[in-house]
């Protein structure tokens, strides 16, 4: 009971928001030690952020500005995670775990999509097995591919069977490419009458309105929502690609919050008295990728002495602002499977040059490093620039808009590149698999093209062991051997910094960076 009370106050795990001029809100009255405080109900919530969403199918996303819009707001999962990222009952109102290979979960009645379909085991069913089929191509299938069968027990109980022990299974199920589809829209996707990507139809507390692509998506209240909808009547995510212009408009009250933030505003927000500044520790990493398919980032040597001659400490310092942790290895303490006894590269420009010079590149090379339009990393390339030109590489910086680059660097047509990696189940399946397994180049993940049988293996025994203990030694022997071939500047763990109006109450983000919306409301 302690956590379905605890889930029905932080309800669901996601939520990206945008905001506006409010409407004519309604008003209840709340009493706190004898003072009465009044509780504003409705409006229109504006939430300004850095990119645009590159659709709205669940099972196509791949990216944390497009959930950020449906996860939890227009879609909902079967279980959530909390704040401590532990599982709770989300459509499902409880589960077993009959034996190693079987889960049966126990469905909420009354719930309908928005379309009007009825919620229920069959939904269930035709949500995984599109998630599954080849022919819609989802990047995250393999989040369930260990799923052989999938039975309708009755209408409000589903049972799982997986090929091998799978103890991942609930988190994976919490991922935004878990949330339930409508079976009613997702034959017409299929018969090519409607896209989900563009008009997506969940049970969540949100539903799509309109979108005006590169401008701004707005999604409405959902009334009939089985646990009542949102707090305000429309969220609006208004894209704002300067970084001072949507702090900016926070601070006007134009809108609501802002995200992301970059994180040398941070003393600026504090010093406001419009806006609130808002931190959370994240589960992901921020690092620097080399394309392995191409010459010179094929050679380990060239890997490591690019290590070297970055000095990620002052990065992390100096861009960042000191905020997250300077990263050692590639997952964080906050991840299980985290290894907490790894050292990173540290800072050896001689040594560098000693391995360039070794692996025949003594003059150095040309490269080109690309970016998107995020102002943090656009600053990263211009300190990588400066430091890899003391061991004579000489680097271009590109930098594409947020779709544009996301679909390039999916193909394999950059050389060096600066990302991030949000985990979004909290466990090493999720880093390791998608970061560093060969089955994800591209777009599912790994675009440094990074290919190592053995790492393959280790991933996919850690995949199938349901010992704990056996698990955590083969995902640490992963990643001693990630840290060696080194196809990727592990630079930080990550901090969130948001900026709220004084005027927000209820917000939370969650360690995989989804905006938590349905407790917001507009004082």
């Amino acid at each position: 009971m302690k956590k379905v009370t605890k889930w029905l106050s932080a309800l669901f795990i996601s939520s990206l928001v945008l905001a506006g001029c409010a409407t004519e809100p309604n008003s209840t009255s709340t009493e706190n030690e004898g003072e009465v405080n009044e509780v504003q109900e409705g409006g229109i919530l504006n939430i300004a952020t850095l990119s645009d969403a590159t659709q709205l199918d669940p099972h196509l996303g791949d990216d944390i500005p497009s959930a950020n819009v449906y996860h939890g707001k227009i879609y909902e999962t079967l279980v959530i995670q909390d704040q401590e990222m532990e599982i709770q009952p989300g459509l499902a109102e409880s589960w077993e775990r009959v034996d190693e290979l079987t889960w049966t979960l126990k469905l909420r009645e009354g719930v309908t999509f928005h379309d009007g379909t009825n919620f229920n085991a069959e939904a269930v069913k035709a949500t995984i097995e599109r998630v599954l089929d080849p022919e819609v191509g989802s990047n995250r299938a393999s989040l369930f591919e260990m799923i052989s069968d999938i039975e309708v027990v009755s209408d409000y109980e589903v049972t799982f069977t997986t090929e091998y022990p799978f103890s991942p299974l609930l988190a994976n199920l919490s991922h935004y490419s878990a949330g339930m589809i409508s079976p009613t829209a997702i034959q017409e996707d299929y018969e090519g009458n409607v896209s989900l990507g563009e008009k997506p139809v969940g049970t969540g507390p949100l539903k799509f309105s309109s979108w005006n692509p590169g401008q701004q998506i707005t999604l409405v209240n959902n009334e009939e929502h089985w646990n009542g909808g949102m707090k305000v009547d429309e969220v609006v995510f208004k894209v704002v690609p300067e970084d001072l212009t949507r702090v900016a408009e926070v601070e006007t009250g134009e809108a609501h919050i802002a995200e992301p933030v970059p994180t040398n505003d941070i003393s600026r927000i504090e010093a406001s008295s419009e806006m609130k500044l808002y931190r959370s520790e994240g589960l992901g990493i921020d690092y620097i990728g080399m394309n392995m398919n191409k010459e010179p980032f094929n050679d380990i040597r060239v890997r490591q002495a690019i290590n070297l001659a970055i000095d990620t400490a002052s990065i992390v310092d100096h861009v960042y602002n000191g905020v997250g942790i300077k990263a050692e290895g590639p997952m964080g303490p906050g991840v299980w499977g985290y290894h907490p006894d790894l050292e990173g590269y540290g800072f050896d420009v001689e040594e560098a040059k000693r391995l360039l010079a070794e692996a025949g590149y003594e003059g150095g090379f040309d490269t080109t490093i690309w970016t998107n339009d995020n102002r943090e990393r656009m600053d990263i390339t211009e300190v990588v620039q400066a430091q890899l030109a003391e061991i004579g590489i000489n680097v271009s910086i590109e930098v594409l808009e947020w779709g544009a680059y996301l679909e390039k660097t999916g193909a394999g047509e950059h050389e060096m590149f600066i990302l991030g990696w949000s985990n979004m189940t909290g466990d090493a399946d999720y880093n390791q698999y998608y970061l560093y397994h060969s089955d994800t180049h591209g777009n599912a993940g790994n675009r440094s093209y990074y290919h190592n049988e053995e790492v393959d293996r280790l991933i996919d025994e850690g995949r199938k062991e349901s010992d704990p203990d056996k698990r955590l030694a083969l995902y640490h022997e992963a990643q001693e051997i990630e840290l060696e071939e080194a196809p990727l500047v592990l630079l930080r763990h990550t901090e969130y910094v948001t900026a709220l109006g004084n005027n927000v109450e209820g917000f939370w983000l969650h360690p995989s960076r989804i905006m938590m919306l349905n407790d917001v409301t507009i004082q």
